[in-house]
């Protein structure tokens, strides 16, 4: 004798509509701008790294967590434009004495994801993973980076704020002499 057995379907998963050839053409192009800005920052080309910033442009690393207010509390980094660029101009000094020689670095982005468009403004996420090779040992800094991106005149990316949330952030770090 058998017995019936009553299936429920499965409930249907939700999914969001394709994406459009527009859409997938801003991913390319913002996911493009993030390897470049990672590219200049591992072979430490620091000037060309600067370029890419708006003139009022904020890069904020949170110290001790990441919901923190920066005007309140200790931050790793927080740079405004001018600041951005007197940090530029110190590497070129040759009196960054943790950096000499330059520490080899190696990193790796992936999960960009476009967060919302607002007017001419993008706001991006993405993790990233960045290889440090030092005298004093070898480390690996992880982080969540978000970026706002702004169009420039020309029509490029440009970057008006980016903020780094290093995943260890509430340890006692060793020099980070580098621009994360």
């Amino acid at each position: 004798m058998s017995t019936m057995e009553t299936v429920t379907p499965a409930p249907a998963i939700a999914t969001a509509a394709p994406p459009s050839l527009d859409d997938l053409l801003l991913h390319h192009e913002i996911s493009q701008f993030i390897y470049r800005e990672a590219r200049l920052q591992d072979n430490h080309e620091y000037d060309a790294w600067e370029s890419l910033w708006t003139d009022d442009g904020v890069y904020w690393i949170p110290a001790n967590g990441e919901d923190i207010d920066p005007e309140q509390q200790m931050s790793i980094i927080y740079d405004n434009r001018s600041r951005i660029a007197l940090r530029v101009r110190q590497f070129h000094t040759g009196k960054r004495y943790s950096q000499t020689p330059r520490s080899p670095l190696r990193r790796v982005v992936s999960n960009v994801e476009i967060l919302r468009r607002e007017g001419d403004e993008i706001t991006v996420t993405c993790n990233a993973l960045v290889f440090e090779a030092h005298a004093r040992e070898d480390t690996l800094w992880g982080s969540r980076n978000e970026y706002r991106l702004r169009r420039d005149a020309s029509g490029g990316l440009r970057m008006a704020a980016k903020t780094v949330v290093l995943t260890n952030n509430a340890k006692a770090l060793f020099s980070m002499a580098f621009l994360i």
